[in-house]
């Protein structure tokens, strides 16, 4: 019994090395066909997809899903979707590129696979990508809530018509050519093509973001600031997986046409605690007011028994010519500022060589003020402290 054991372990032994020999002979020989032209066989195709769908709901079970319905949430997904999804998934009413149909596997029409998708299944989808697809991994890791703004997005792609999503996309912003604007001091400039092809869907035309909370707003911000951030996305100093892939493609002379016509513009109003599309519209004025009040002192005098310096030692109240290359934070969303200041404290920021000067000062800081110190900087009025 145990000789003839012995005898059909080595049966299947040999067995295997030629079943792995006659494996090798056939990809030496290039014989396996390789042609995305050709497709994958029924059951091939059946295998793959059992095994990713598979994959994704096990490695996706942990996952916590964050509040999503937010219109700034979906409306940054939606620029994030224009540039880094469209091409090959197409916008709605509209079909998918001949591109698409060449491919194998060929990208899905997300208004038929997103309803039978979990948040947390998107989400680690679009973090991870898919091996041996043409769906890539999230382009930098570290931003997980632009990620999750990408899956706001897609739970109301399915119903959305063609205006609707242009509309989220682009706000109000006609893409014509040889559009114009007036300046701060009131000269007219001409918009430069880069800021009506790629800039103004998520800021504005005139820098104001759109009213949205989801974006900064750039108008009157300081130049040099601009420039060194531009350069900081291009060279993945400063982490964004949106604006990496913006960045990216932009020359020198490109970067510094953009940030010049944006400094000179209007600088913003001050934020109204009301104003729509806000986390703040539900504050009632006494807590808005209390907040504003705290945040004020933090940025006058700090916070010392936290190590927490005075903010406007680097980022003055009042609207004054830039001296160095620190952003202005005089009228800025005060969603946009708490999600600057919570990432800086995550480290997942990056930025600029000056970048990391906020780390000592954030990691000092409580929820509380970080929310404090953000409504005080956003309801600043740049026009009334130019008086000052």
């Amino acid at each position: 019994m145990k000789q003839s054991y012995k005898q059909a372990l080595k049966i299947i032994a040999v067995l295997l090395l030629v079943l792995a020999c006659g494996g090798a002979l056939v990809v030496v020989s290039g014989l396996i066909p390789i042609r995305a032209s050709s497709g994958h066989w029924a059951i091939t195709s059946w295998f793959l997809n059992f095994t990713k769908d598979r994959a994704v709901a096990t490695q996706s079970s942990g996952i916590t899903v964050p509040e999503l319905d937010d219109a700034a949430l979906v409306a940054q997904g939606a620029g994030h979707y224009e540039i880094g999804c469209r091409q090959c998934h197409g916008a709605p009413e509209t079909g998918r590129s001949a591109l698409v149909f060449g491919m194998t596997p060929k990208p899905p029409d997300l208004a038929e696979i997103v309803p039978h998708k979990g948040p947390a299944e998107l989400y680690y989808v679009i973090k991870h990508g898919i091996k041996m697809t043409a769906m890539p991994a999230w382009p930098n890791l570290k931003r997980e809530d632009e990620i999750w703004s990408v899956v706001a997005f897609l739970q109301k792609y399915p119903e959305l018509s063609l205006a609707e999503y242009e509309q989220l996309v682009w706000g109000e912003h006609n893409k014509q050519s040889g559009q114009s604007i007036a300046s701060a001091e009131g000269e007219n400039l001409q918009v430069p093509h880069t800021v009506i092809e790629v800039c103004a869907g998520c800021h504005g035309l005139d820098g104001q973001g759109r009213g949205l909370g989801a974006f900064p707003r750039l108008a009157g911000q300081n130049v040099a600031y601009l420039e060194e951030s531009l350069k900081a996305y291009r060279g993945g100093m400063r982490h964004s997986g949106t604006m990496q892939i913006v960045a990216g493609p932009l020359q020198d002379d490109e970067i510094q046409e953009v940030s010049r016509f944006y400094a000179r513009l209007q600088p913003a109003d001050p934020v109204e605690r009301t104003e729509p599309g806000r986390k703040s519209a539900d504050i009632s004025p006494e807590e808005w007011n209390a907040a504003v009040e705290r945040g004020a002192k933090i940025a006058a005098e700090g916070i010392p028994d936290q190590g927490v310096g005075a903010c406007a030692d680097c980022h003055p109240t009042t609207r004054q010519s830039f001296e160095n290359s620190y952003p202005t934070l005089i009228g800025q969303a005060p969603d946009s500022l708490m999600r600057q200041l919570e990432l800086f404290q995550q480290r997942k920021r990056g930025g600029t060589k000056t970048a990391n000067l906020m780390h000592a000062v954030v990691d000092g800081l409580k929820p509380e003020q970080i929310q404090a110190v953000s409504f005080y900087y956003a309801q600043l009025s740049a026009q009334k402290s130019r008086k000052n």
